[in-house]
């Protein structure tokens, strides 16, 4: 059965505020019960400002059953500005002094495919797998102007059909390398998130909720996880349209 929600917020630093504290509220409801859970975290530069607010209001403690991986990442060194592991050790994770062995990149620096697949193997050795996709307990999600999501674009739209837990994939203006979840490990996650802000993805954000214009080109239209549990965060301008 669908869950779909969505929640509207004035502006960013509301919206992101109660991201913040629904995060924290997961965290509490499963502290001390002794079982491991898994995030998949988004790049972007909303989840910037959620992860400063993360490293403010919580402790290492309050992560301490929950291991954290990435929904994509762009192939440069973790040091680059690009980096969406990078930009989240610096603003959350290096401030908390997470154990490292929650903390689960993808390799960016390595070889675009290899990295791919063993990024997959990581996942499938770490979650429980439904129909051989790792179950992620919840996935964070931005949206692209292009209506692309996680590093699904477009013009490689087939890779969401893979069959593989990640893929290898490439920005089309830039032609950087990007390694992504697959469609079929987004749809397997017991809940996944969209955030964004901004008017710049209002139109694509109409076009996905209306069922309008290209809306079928857009890989963040087939996110439908087999929970129903979808959620989508926007502020006012991204929903503008709506």
């Amino acid at each position: 059965m669908e869950r779909k929600r969505t929640y509207i917020y004035p502006d960013k630093a509301s919206m992101t505020a109660a991201f913040v504290c629904e995060v924290q509220r997961f965290l509490n409801a499963f502290q001390g019960r002794g079982k491991q859970l898994h995030i998949a975290l988004s790049g972007g530069s909303t989840p910037v400002d959620i992860f400063r607010q993360l490293a403010e209001q919580t402790s290492a403690e309050d992560w301490s059953d929950i291991h954290l991986y990435w929904g994509d990442e762009r192939c440069v060194p973790s040091s680059h500005p690009d980096s969406n592991y990078g930009s989240a050790r610096k603003a959350f994770l290096d401030v908390l002094d997470l154990d490292l062995k929650q903390i689960h990149p993808i390799r960016g620096y390595e070889d675009p495919q290899r990295e791919a697949e063993a990024y997959g193997d990581l996942l499938q050795r770490q979650l429980p797998l439904e129909n051989g996709f790792p179950v992620f307990d919840w996935i964070w999600l931005g949206l692209g102007t292009d209506g692309h999501t996680a590093s699904i674009f477009p013009q490689e739209i087939e890779l969401w059909t893979s069959g593989t837990p990640c893929v290898a994939t490439h920005h089309p203006q830039s032609g950087q390398s990007r390694i992504s979840l697959s469609g079929g490990t987004l749809n397997a996650a017991r809940r996944v998130s969209f955030i964004l802000s901004g008017e710049s993805k209002a139109r694509v954000v109409r076009e996905i909720f209306k069922k309008e214009g290209g809306y079928m080109s857009y890989p963040a239209f087939y996110v439908n996880p087999s929970s129903g549990n979808l959620e989508w965060y926007l502020d006012q301008d991204a929903a503008k349209l709506l």
